[in-house]
């Protein structure tokens, strides 16, 4: 099921407002590798999925509720952890912080997105920060949905942090993807 699949399901009909929509990844180190180079990845992936990168975020209703939400598309380049990734889930989390919002996140993900190198990494504890203040000084709520594969960066940071953490069943969850361990 990809990322406006889930959205349609989960939540209340017409309520959906995308943010930062038009935020997309750039090619911060010029990273280059015996494929394509990155920034045609990236080019391809837009053309191929119709996203502008592997996750949504947005404010909607759930059950006439007004919430903050996230959903990760494993159609993205595996839903892996860049820097524009990690700073929609920032400032999704921010702006429920500043309403008050309940917080929902549905994560899939094989990992951080190494053609962006430590500014993929660094997202981990800048999320882990912003939830924090979310949930430990704010007493908001969060709900994290693990989808399959959820994991590496995500599953060590916001995958694991949720109030509630619920998982599909037979969902792959990890530290390390299947790749990584063979």
């Amino acid at each position: 099921m990809n990322g406006s699949e889930r959205i349609e399901l989960l939540i209340d009909p017409g309520t959906w407002g995308a943010m930062d929509k038009d935020m997309v990844s750039m090619d911060p180190i010029e990273f280059h590798s015996e494929e394509e180079p990155y920034k045609d990845r990236i080019d391809s992936q837009k053309k191929k999925t119709g996203l502008t990168e592997a996750i949504q975020i947005g404010i909607c209703q759930l059950n006439g509720i007004s919430i903050a939400i996230g959903i990760m598309d494993f159609q993205f380049m595996g839903s892996s952890m860049g820097s524009v990734v990690g700073e929609k889930i920032i400032r999704l989390i921010e702006y429920a912080t500043n309403r008050s919002l309940p917080l929902i996140i549905v994560c899939a993900s094989e990992g951080a997105r190494m053609q962006e190198g430590s500014l993929s990494l660094m997202q981990m504890a800048k999320i882990s920060s912003a939830s924090y203040d979310y949930q430990s000084n704010k007493k908001l709520f969060y709900v994290a949905i693990l989808t399959s594969p959820t994991t590496g960066g995500v599953t060590a940071s916001f995958g694991m942090l949720g109030d509630i953490i619920i998982a599909e069943p037979n969902a792959y969850i990890a530290f390390v993807g299947k790749r990584v361990i063979e």
